[in-house]
């Protein structure tokens, strides 16, 4: 095999690896992406007069399936890159992976030319890549994996029992990381409200803002790092030089009614309780029941609590009056925010000064005392 051949399998196959196991850790994630597709996909199929046809009712019937197909393609990224390193059976894997980067590259090129889904969700939030930059990583991962392919029958490939059980034990592997971050919480949070970020700082500028000002004289185009004084300039366009300075958040807002009490959430210590949507009912009243101590003592304690979600409140409050909740108040929050501050519904966030000291799924609330510990 040439040396060229080698590098090629390594880096193809180490970049799907990490790629699904990026897609893993979160699948949630991956899976409010997907729904952003289809959704777009819908969109875009439907004809002028608005009527569904077959087409935008087969991306519509997706929705309901995006967690699944989620943990399924991603598993199949980190499969394919480890039967393609290992060899066993690595020009099925190879026709494999040509298809599923035609598909890829499809999905980025539509989201850059279109300007549809401006984050395409290839390395989760891990990375984050612009349209155009996540097209041109998959084009020249169509034009690696192409050379493969033409090149399957001169490369190695073997059906060894070692490979079949390194192949079953990276399926197993990657399910079982995915069924744990969608039964608790991404073990690895690279979201700006993971444990430790204080959120007011996030939700203001990292940095003072430097432009650069396209100006316009006599025809011709001159660009300044200050804007000029001299009136006979016309103004063009103007461009943001260090983008990396933006708010990481910008769309964190509560409301109680159309009170903003965002800010009373950063003073002392807060509970929050995040509620994506009220429709299992009968899920959702369960999961609150068994956080009331806490809840209780928490209130006791003096430490506000505050249920935070996109949903109808009455309906909500209904919830929270069957499960025993009837001495929290309900605020507002837009539905992206919710499911990117925690992926469980419900979800807890202990707040202090703004700072996040804790975040949990349903699954794994702790008791008062431990929460009382992650205070100090």
């Amino acid at each position: 095999m040439k040396k060229i051949d080698k590098l090629i399998i390594l880096l193809v196959g180490a970049l799907f690896i990490f790629s699904g196991l990026i897609k893993l850790n979160d699948p949630v994630g991956t899976q409010i992406k997907l729904e952003e597709y289809f959704e777009v996909f819908a969109q875009d199929v439907r004809p002028s007069s608005g009527q569904d046809n077959w087409a935008s009712l087969f991306f519509e019937r997706l929705i309901p399936y995006a967690l699944f197909l989620s943990v399924t393609l991603s598993a199949l990224e980190v499969i394919l890159g480890v039967m393609l390193i290992s060899g066993y059976r690595r020009r099925q894997a190879i026709v494999a992976l040509l298809a599923m980067i035609v598909f890829f590259t499809f999905l980025t090129f539509y989201s850059w030319f279109f300007n549809k889904v401006t984050d395409c969700g290839c390395f989760g939030d891990a990375i984050k890549l612009t349209p155009k930059e996540s097209f041109i990583k998959d084009v020249v991962l169509l034009l690696m994996i192409a050379y493969l392919f033409l090149r399957r029958t001169n490369l190695p490939s073997h059906t060894s029992r070692k490979g079949l059980l390194v192949t079953v034990g990276s399926m197993g592997a990657s399910v079982g990381l995915a069924l744990y971050a969608i039964a608790y919480l991404p073990p690895l949070d690279f979201r700006p409200y993971r444990v430790g970020n204080h959120i007011p700082s996030l939700m203001k500028p990292s940095a003072p803002f430097e432009y650069e000002y396209i100006m316009e004289k006599n025809g011709k185009q001159y660009r300044f790092r200050e804007y000029p004084t001299d009136t006979t300039y016309h103004f063009v366009d103007m461009k943001l030089l260090n983008p990396e300075a933006l708010p990481k958040i910008t769309d964190f807002r509560v409301y109680e009614g159309e009170n903003d009490i965002t800010d009373s959430l950063f003073r002392g210590t807060c509970f929050l309780v995040v509620i994506h949507n009220t429709d299992d009912n009968e899920a959702l009243v369960r999961r609150l029941s068994k956080a009331k101590t806490v809840m209780d003592a928490l209130l006791e304690a003096q430490v506000q609590v505050k249920v935070v979600s996109p949903a109808d409140p009455n309906a909500l409050q209904q919830v929270l009056t069957q499960a025993g909740w009837n001495r929290v108040t309900v605020a507002s929050i837009d539905h992206t925010v919710a499911k990117t501050m925690v992926r469980s519904n419900p979800g807890y966030l202990l707040l202090k000064e703004g700072r996040v000291q804790g975040k949990w799924s349903f699954r794994a609330l702790p008791d008062f005392h431990t929460l009382q510990s992650k205070l100090k």
